[in-house]
């Protein structure tokens, strides 16, 4: 083995050495075979496979909706990635009257904000609602113009962990790419800018990045089933862990945000401990530390922690008859009801237990 080695070492040096001094007095050499001084043939494909086709068709019928978010820095003039003068997203068509759907996050900061489309062309949008608590905000464009069509609607009710999720974005302001992955997870709970929590919330691996906020998560199908709003990563790039606002809660919100530039906070005017409390102490339920001076819970004769004793009041248990073991099962059934209607908690204080009606308000303008 070891002769063999040393024997073609020393016959390839010689070789080269001749080309070399073939090179040097302008020797003709005789051609060397792997020397290719030509273009190589095409190698023919078969065709595409189902599952290649099915996800070109999704980004060619889906991508011209989609659009990049710029918003300029009220202390710049330049435009661009977030912390370089404002900050870039990613929105979507919602329907034929000129309305995208983005992230919150995407426009808090204010400033001028405008759109790319994916034929390049560039349009500039007015602010029409935003909704801190789900992280979602609706734009207009402010001219008439020819739109690609609306994102076909979906549904977050009936999604199962292991199907496919599509999501189409600009991810560092790179526009126009898609990335694949599976739903991870679901009914997770994230917290928002607003200081409340969105449930049933979505997780996927498909990678999503800084820029793709706002973009939408899209089924087989190439329908609408979530908007990209959050990643967790210690680097702040993709690790596998990304979460979407469900479309349920996308679909009941951005019409109200159209309507009136803003959602209700439904609520009953208490302060609740947070979970951490509640799982030292062994308690399953929403304990109630103070009521609101005339609030609905206040006039329902809900109590709060005696703030002298430190002895707990009531807790929580259940509305309308269905269990509540966190603060986001309250919050999510009040919002589901709606501002103006009444629901039946159950209430639990020491070892008895009660139902009452309380009626829910808009906090924020009580």
């Amino acid at each position: 083995m070891n002769r063999r080695y040393v024997i073609g070492a020393a016959a390839f040096a010689a070789l080269l050495l001749a080309v070399t001094a073939a090179k040097i007095l302008h020797v003709p050499i005789l051609h060397v075979p792997w020397a290719a001084s030509s273009a190589r043939a095409v190698e023919q494909r078969g065709p595409l496979s189902d599952g290649e086709k099915a996800t070109i068709d999704i980004f060619e019928r889906v991508s011209p909706s989609v659009v990049q978010v710029a918003v300029k820095s009220t202390a710049s003039p330049l435009m661009g990635e977030e912390g370089q003068g404002g900050a870039s997203g990613t929105g979507f068509v919602w329907d034929r009257d000129g309305h995208l759907v983005t992230n919150n996050h995407v426009v808090a900061n204010g400033g001028e904000i405008a759109v790319r489309f994916a034929s390049g062309e560039v349009a500039e949008v007015d602010l029409v609602g935003t909704a801190p608590n789900y992280d979602l905000a609706v734009l207009r464009i402010r001219s008439v113009r020819e739109l690609p069509p609306p994102v076909a609607l979906g549904s977050s009710n009936d999604l199962k962990v292991g199907q496919s999720a599509f999501a189409i974005g600009n991810p560092f302001g790179l526009d126009q790419s898609m990335t694949s992955g599976i739903i991870s997870a679901l009914k997770r709970r994230l917290p928002t800018h607003g200081g409340r929590e969105i449930a049933n919330v979505i997780q996927t691996d498909a990678a999503i990045n800084p820029g793709n906020s706002g973009g939408p998560l899209l089924d087989s199908a190439g329908r609408l089933i979530g908007v990209t709003t959050a990643i967790i990563s210690p680097s702040g790039s993709n690790a596998g862990i990304g979460f979407a606002v469900p479309v349920d809660v996308v679909n009941r919100i951005v019409p109200e945000l159209i309507r009136n530039g803003r959602v209700p906070t439904p609520g009953i005017g208490i302060v609740a401990a947070g979970e951490d409390v509640s799982t030292r102490l062994g308690v399953e339920g929403v304990i109630v530390v103070r009521t609101g001076p005339g609030s609905p819970a206040e006039r329902a004769g809900i109590r709060g922690v005696n703030m002298t004793t430190g002895a707990v009041g009531d807790i929580i248990t259940g509305v309308e008859g269905k269990p509540v073991r966190r603060l986001s099962d309250l919050t999510d059934a009040l919002e589901q009801a709606g501002a103006g209607k009444t629901v039946r908690l159950t209430v639990k204080r020491g070892s008895d237990s009660r139902d009452v009606n309380v009626a829910i308000i808009d906090i924020e303008r009580s």
